[in-house]
């Protein structure tokens, strides 16, 4: 009877029909959240339009790929390559519920299941908070490219041992 203001966050494993939806998310994502951090020209080259779907397709399908859905949304997505954290974006306007945190669980526990002792992630200057609350810690800072433009992120890493 008392209902809650949040919904429940489901994750669930990726399906190919999911794409569309994601390859939108993260470039809205991109061009709203990380407007903050990031300059016009990064953040369009970064999520250039219109997204790539074959590009997204082949990578989603590449990487095992998690879906954070509220009320049967999806909201949110993480990948993991190896032991490697390649993507988590959440839709810009369902931030802060709690789908980010469920997603890195996710990843970090299958991470775990495959007997990785490690967990790497190259994160952007916004998500970077996100991760050091999550215990990961600094390799080391550094630019990348993208279509012509410098993009700063923060390559770090967190001990994941299975005990």
């Amino acid at each position: 009877m008392g209902e809650s203001n949040q919904k429940e966050i489901e994750i669930r494993r990726y399906r190919p029909e999911d794409c569309p939806v994601l390859a939108q998310l993260f470039y809205q994502t991109v061009r709203r959240t990380n407007l903050g951090d990031y300059t016009q020209a990064q953040v369009e080259a970064w999520a250039p339009a219109p997204p790539e779907e074959g590009r997204w397709s082949a990578m989603l399908l590449h990487h095992e790929t998690w879906i954070a859905e509220e009320a049967g949304e999806i909201i949110g997505f993480a990948t993991l390559d190896g032991d490697y954290f390649d993507h988590l974006f959440v839709r810009w306007d369902r931030q802060g519920r709690g789908a980010a945190r469920a997603l890195a669980d996710a990843l970090e526990n299958r991470a775990r299941e495959k007997g990785c002792s490690q967990i790497d992630v190259h994160a952007s200057i916004t998500a970077r908070p996100f991760f050091e609350k999550r215990g990961y810690r600094i390799v080391k800072e550094q630019q990348v490219e993208r279509r012509g433009q410098k993009l700063t992120n923060f390559v770090m890493a967190k001990a994941i041992s299975g005990a």
